[in-house]
């Protein structure tokens, strides 16, 4: 979720406290809300929350957030399973797509791509042991706990991906990396700088610090012609396939970009096209 879809938890809850504590709060107050208004009802009342408290995008903000805790599903998981959708239903057949999810230290990992489709194995992937914790706690509450294997690992780490993929490559790759430009960070809304953190959303000096590292692994991670989807800054799409074409050798293309629900081209898909 980018960060217009972050501001909920703030506004309700306040910066500070544990994010599980936050999150449980907010359904709370989300759940009276719920019995008391109908959806458009919710959108006009959040529109003028966020309004007064200037916060850009008042009513796609709202929009997008009122449809994510009433149950839609997140930009970026929507197009995989669009842009995935016949192919994943053919996996289904040969016992589901094996998914590779890496997070970066916020919060935790989200099983969306377990709920919707049912036949899928993901592995979940986060350096910061909370997000790991947290993780397990909602895989267990949803009973998915025996189609997820979840993982302490730092994406940056030297270390070997090989103990990550025990039954071999997989068919997709899927993350929301820190894409913020570093000498963007200080410009963000101060509910965000407030509420998230730093390393989570620092992307290094072009914001591609974590994206590279994402794409370098990839050709290892993934199957022939499997797929990454990534959630990144609007300038990336040009300085991603700007990227992949100075890398040859890993044998990755950028097929597709995908605007957010505010016209910003934000969703990218690489695909794998050799060995």
């Amino acid at each position: 979720m980018g960060p217009c879809g972050r501001v909920l938890w703030t506004l309700l809850s306040g910066p500070k406290g544990r994010r599980g504590d936050t999150q449980a709060r907010a359904f709370s107050l989300w759940s009276t809300l719920h019995r008391l208004l109908n959806p458009t009802e919710l959108v006009s009342h959040w529109t003028g929350v966020f309004e007064k408290r200037g916060i850009p995008e008042a009513r796609e903000s709202s929009e997008y957030i009122v449809a994510h805790v009433l149950g839609a599903k997140t930009e970026l998981v929507e197009w995989v399973l669009e842009e995935k959708a016949q192919g994943l239903h053919a996996m289904g057949a040969h016992g589901g797509p094996r998914i590779l999810e890496v997070g970066c230290g916020s919060g935790a990992i989200s099983l969306s791509l377990l709920t919707h489709l049912p036949e899928s194995q993901v592995i979940a992937v986060d350096k910061e042991e909370a997000a790991i914790s947290l993780t397990c706690e909602n895989a267990q509450r949803l009973q998915l706990q025996d189609r997820i294997w979840i993982v302490h690992f730092d994406v940056t780490s030297e270390r070997s991906w090989t103990h990550l993929l025990p039954g071999g490559p997989v068919d997709l790759v899927v993350s929301n990396p820190p894409y913020i430009f570093h000498q963007d960070m200080g410009q963000l809304a101060p509910e965000i700088r407030s509420y998230e953190d730093p390393v989570a959303l620092d992307g290094g000096e072009e914001g591609m610090d974590i994206i590279t590292k994402i794409l370098t692994l990839a050709p290892q991670l993934l199957k022939n012609s499997g797929s990454i989807f990534l959630e990144v800054d609007p300038r990336h799409p040009e300085l991603v396939s700007s990227w992949l074409q100075s890398r040859p050798d890993l044998y990755l293309s950028l097929v597709a970009v995908r605007k957010d629900f505010c016209g910003k081209p934000r969703f990218l898909h690489v695909q794998k096209s050799g060995p």
